[in-house]
């Protein structure tokens, strides 16, 4: 039985070499990604039983993805089909001026057809949390009505439901956001944002502190976490509201870093951590992911529990 589920759309990333731009390039480096299978695969690297949703394209990059979940022991479980494509995403790196710079080719993709009817919902039913992301419904309205029958069909079985809304502004406008984001709010259970979106799209231009204390007092979610950065995460849980300092990492892999955090706070949360465990756990997991190139958090726990300890500078013998 799973522990965790989620489910979303999972692309393929190809990274020019160095500083190459796309244009010119005449190689790339192939990696899976996708914000809901990224945290499935933190958290099952961390302990806990993980199953990912979705719907691919029954052809060779479809397979792809496939391989690339199973590498790190995460089940796929997922509708394979003749219609639509595997999505995919560039990746420049740059240092400044140009900086990094993500373009998309996803139209068409497969997934945006996916409806709950035909998705295997028993991993869902059966889990001990659901997660997902308000990357999902922007990119379609079959999507946006998937998303919400998941999260129902959750609730319905006792299922947390966990949702990082995870704003992509190269998808749908804040308006757009807000008005579909809210609308799911009800049925969220664990609901985690960043600072900047939810002044974005929510409004909300406190401190990262009153943010979290306002989604708290205005939503029935059981935990509030909003993370702010280079500052750590601050969560309200049960009346009671508790920060973390981010620990000090590298610049150099920062795609997936929000993901690798709620991995690594659903692994603790999942496996009987307080929120305060969740919170070091959570930043310990995306500071790993910063050193680590692709968008998926490959990490131990070992390798966590010496981040916490600031013991991660040793050398392995």
């Amino acid at each position: 039985m799973p522990e965790l589920a989620t489910f979303g759309e999972t692309m393929l990333r190809l990274s020019p070499p160095g500083d190459q731009p796309v244009e010119t390039a005449d190689s790339f480096a192939v990696r899976a990604a996708g914000a809901e299978s990224n945290v499935a695969v933190a958290a099952q690297r961390l302990g806990v039983e993980s199953t990912w949703l979705s719907k691919l394209p029954d052809s060779p990059p479809g397979r792809r993805v496939l391989t690339a979940l199973r590498q790190h022991g995460v089940d796929p479980a997922v509708v394979l089909t003749e219609a639509g494509r595997q999505g995919t995403y560039y990746l420049e790196s740059a240092d400044p001026p140009r900086g990094r710079t993500v373009i998309y080719d996803r139209e068409g993709a497969a997934v945006r057809t996916a409806t709950a009817a035909e998705l295997p919902t028993e991993h869902v039913e059966r889990a001990d949390a659901f997660h997902t992301t308000g990357i999902t419904p922007a990119l379609s309205d079959t999507l946006a009505t998937t998303t919400a029958d998941l999260l129902d069909i959750a609730r319905d079985a006792g299922t947390t439901t966990a949702f990082d809304l995870n704003y992509r502004s190269k998808l749908w406008s804040p308006e757009a956001a807000r008005e579909t984001v809210t609308d799911l709010l009800d049925r969220v259970d664990l609901f985690v944002v960043a600072d900047r979106d939810a002044e974005t799209v929510l409004g909300l231009a406190g401190s990262p502190v009153e943010t979290a204390e306002r989604l708290d007092a205005d939503y029935d979610f059981e935990t509030v976490v909003v993370t702010r950065g280079d500052e750590g995460a601050v969560a309200v849980h049960d009346g009671q509201t508790h920060e973390q300092p981010a620990i000090p990492a590298s610049d150099a892999h920062p795609v997936g870093t929000g993901d690798a955090f709620v991995g690594g706070f659903l692994a603790s949360r999942l496996q009987g951590g307080t929120v305060p465990d969740a919170l070091a756990y959570g930043t310990a997991t995306a500071a790993l992911k910063r050193t680590v190139p692709g968008d998926m958090a490959v990490v131990t726990p070992e390798a966590v529990e010496r981040a916490l300890a600031d013991e991660s500078g040793r050398i392995e013998r």
